[in-house]
């Protein structure tokens, strides 16, 4: 986070903008890639407001009529104790046949916001209000590419712990018990009957993570996709969704509701206090 606030910092500074600057990364291990920069707001500008408190559109709008942010009295970040989450919601299930994978293409037609004290806590309402749901125990499919095979493990083991059983296609089945992880094996689609679409459809699994690489994986696994979607199977298409899933499974009975306006005085009262103290 510190080196995204640098970076962001650094290219605004750069750029010479005035007003809003929309940024977009993408983060692979250590690194740290930027995607695009745009000098204009963002469905991010609305979302950020709620979250904190601090109405940028209209902060601004005034930087660019020429009021600056110290005259605003705007000169710090606001951070906020507790977690807001941001959940795309998306409309495959109204168009059958339609591949339910995400790519560089905008395909989210909403968005809900999860609020909590802690990351699970904000996970688990953001899943729910965007009718995603949560697993229920029971058996958990789990098949990733090569490359995700180690963050796997941590998964898989959370999940034994928890009380759900797993199953695996041959490759991903075969780490696992390489690594002293009780794993069926299922198989793939094309390898024959009874595959893992069977047992999606029997409604024995209730929770997928499936991650692919390349055309020809992703087209082997377009059905699997499909059909947790009709039945509203929660499903993860990488390794930190599966992580972030697995810590929203404590707060599934969570349904506590956070007034925006009390938070949101919360922290002005921290910022005043904390502006008291500086000039004492």
């Amino acid at each position: 986070q510190d080196e995204l606030r640098r970076q962001i910092r650094l290219m605004s500074l750069e750029l010479g903008v005035i007003g809003l600057m929309n940024t977009q990364f993408a983060i692979r291990g250590d690194e740290v890639f930027v995607l695009e920069v745009n000098p204009r707001a963002s469905r991010t500008v609305p979302f950020v407001s709620k979250a904190t408190g601090v109405p940028l559109a209209g902060i601004a709008a005034r930087v660019m009529a020429g009021t600056s942010l110290k005259k605003q009295g705007y000169t710090e970040e606001i951070i906020p104790d507790f977690y807001s989450i941001k959940e795309a919601v998306f409309p495959f299930i109204k168009f059958p046949g339609v591949d339910p994978i995400l790519g560089p293409e905008m395909r989210s037609t909403g968005e809900v916001m999860g609020i909590g004290w802690s990351f699970g806590a904000a996970r688990a309402k953001s899943m729910k209000a965007a009718s995603y749901g949560l697993p229920k125990p029971g058996k958990a499919f789990l098949s990733v590419r090569d490359g995700d095979k180690e963050g796997l493990a941590f998964i898989a083991r959370e999940l034994l712990q928890l009380g759900y059983e797993l199953v695996a296609t041959r490759g991903t089945s075969r780490f696992l018990n390489e690594q002293s992880i009780v794993c069926e094996t299922v198989n793939k689609v094309m390898e024959g009957r009874p595959h893992i679409v069977d047992l999606i459809k029997n409604q024995e699994i209730c929770f997928i993570v499936n991650t692919t690489e390349g055309r020809q994986a992703i087209s082997d696994s377009f059905s699997i996709r499909r059909e947790a979607l009709q039945r509203k199977i929660s499903y993860s298409t990488t390794i930190a969704g599966g992580k972030a899933t697995l810590c929203a499974l404590d707060f599934e009975d969570d349904f506590s509701v956070h007034n925006l306006q009390e938070l949101h005085q919360s922290l002005a009262n921290k910022k005043n206090s904390k502006n008291t103290e500086a000039g004492a």
